[in-house]
């Protein structure tokens, strides 16, 4: 690792697993492969280890559960603030790093403290509680049934990149109200960012599009979290509404999806990766799946950036001022001190929602969205089986998330029910295990309709031609 200037160069000391690789990244393939031998690695030597999230960018990850909650419940010695960053501030971070996007400081309230965070907070969690349930999960199995429309003729689908990415993105066009336009832009913008693609110019259009998303409903309110969050007496400025509206997007999609497509890989793969779980066959439940991926697999594995007020001693690690420590939530459910503890801990014990004044304040809709896209997709392909075996599956690199690359999977081709005919779309080669043909039948010749219904949606964009099918 090159280590910045002024930094002490991390080594693992003699006999620990780390000592001859060194492993000190979060965002490389050997991390993503294989991310809780690094983290046992880790926690051998303390409660936290430091870690490098991106070339240039130095962090501690702090990886025992009980040291985790120290950080998480005491705002007073853990600021969120990263106006606070000292090697940002100095220059000593790329400014086109990857990571920025997620750890830049932004008026909202995962980025605030104090009386200014209570105030924004309130204001999300005040507006995400007039969200109507019923409907919420009626929206989910609209836009399910939409997206599965556009591949179950095929027989084969990558349920991640056609199905758990597409329906948060355009559950949220709804959420806010977005018109077709934006909701374009803000789908577009949203997937690069996630994706690492052209991420400064990306950011640009989400903030263009979001501003007049604010404008318009400014002009014409609606029954919508944008109309809710202008509306809250809080009285958030333009700026503000774009930055609560950036943070719910940015803390529902991405995770929204992994919570998915991680649940659907195990409940497809019968895979057992922590205690209490069954397999599906022996009828294990969608509720079980999500549970076991939260404690296990949390699709956020490492956030919740703090920066140290003062020099603080963690139990023998010392974190200094200014320096962003991050929580590693899949390694602190993981913390063997938990291991006698979990036979009796709750169901929702697990740190995965995060802990203290900045817990997750989207936790129930979040599980019912995953939970009714689920069972949407296995309720209408009975037959759901996945194209690889599950130790061949890849995970997409990076320090924060833990996210498949795709979820291949096969099962008998359908006729569509009409929901997304307008704008089906030509079938999508499905990754296979190397040497192995495809079980999947051939696509169905493309007729004149099928190529012009193509070019239709590749110029409006998945939120308007969803508009198209269904006027909401």
């Amino acid at each position: 690792m090159d280590s910045q200037p002024g930094a002490t160069p991390y080594s693992a000391p003699a006999g620990c697993p780390m000592h001859e690789e060194r492993q000190t990244s979060l965002y490389g393939p050997e991390f993503a492969s294989d991310p809780h031998r690094v983290y046992d690695a880790f926690r051998a030597n303390g409660p936290a280890s430091p870690i490098e999230l991106a070339p240039g960018v130095e962090a501690t990850l702090v990886v025992q559960h009980e040291a985790a909650l120290r950080v998480l419940q005491n705002p007073a010695l853990f600021a969120r603030d990263s106006r606070r960053w000292t090697a940002l501030r100095e220059g000593r971070v790329p400014l086109d790093s990857p990571v920025l996007p997620m750890m830049a400081y932004r008026p909202n309230c995962l980025f605030t403290d104090g009386a200014e965070h209570l105030r924004l907070r309130k204001a999300v969690t005040e507006s995400l509680g007039r969200l109507n349930f019923s409907r919420l999960s009626r929206d989910v199995e609209r836009i399910g049934d939409y997206l599965i429309d556009q591949f179950i003729e095929r027989g084969s689908a990558d349920l991640l990149g056609e199905y758990a990415k597409l329906l948060p993105l355009l559950l949220f066009n709804q959420l806010f109200g977005c018109p077709g336009d934006i909701g374009d832009r803000l789908t577009r913008s949203m997937s690069a960012i996630f994706d690492g693609e052209d991420v400064l110019r990306a950011n640009d259009e989400l903030t263009e599009c979001l501003m007049e998303l604010v404008a318009l409903k400014r002009r014409q309110p609606g029954e919508d979290i944008t109309s809710w969050l202008i509306q809250h007496p809080a009285g958030l400025r333009d700026e503000e509404l774009k930055d609560q509206l950036v943070m719910l997007m940015g803390a529902g999609v991405e995770p929204e999806r992994n919570l998915i497509a991680n649940a659907l890989l195990l409940l497809l793969s019968g895979d057992t990766p922590g205690p209490g779980s069954e397999r599906r066959g022996s009828g294990m439940l969608v509720e079980d799946a999500l549970d076991d991926v939260l404690w296990n697999n949390p699709p956020i594995a490492n956030y919740a950036t703090h920066y140290p007020v003062q020099d603080i001693e963690l139990d023998g690690v010392t974190l200094k001022a200014g320096t962003p420590v991050l929580i590693s939530f899949a390694a602190a459910n993981s913390d063997p001190a938990l291991t006698d503890a979990r036979q009796t801990l709750s169901k929702g014990a697990h740190l995965a929602w995060g802990a203290g004044p900045h817990v997750c304040p989207a936790k129930s809709p979040a599980q019912l969205i995953a939970l009714t896209a689920i069972e949407k997709i296995l309720n209408t392909v009975p037959d759901l089986a996945l194209a690889v075996h599950p130790s061949g599956v890849e995970w997409r690199p990076g320090p924060f998330h833990r996210a498949l690359v795709a979820l291949p999977v096969r099962f008998s081709p359908t006729p569509a029910r009409g929901s997304g005919t307008a704008v089906r779309t030509p079938a999508t080669p499905t990754a296979q295990p190397a040497g192995q043909a495809s079980p999947a039948p051939a696509a169905p010749a493309a007729t004149p309709h099928h190529h012009a219904a193509h070019a239709q949606k590749k110029s409006k964009g998945w939120w308007s031609s969803f508009l198209d099918v269904f006027r909401v």
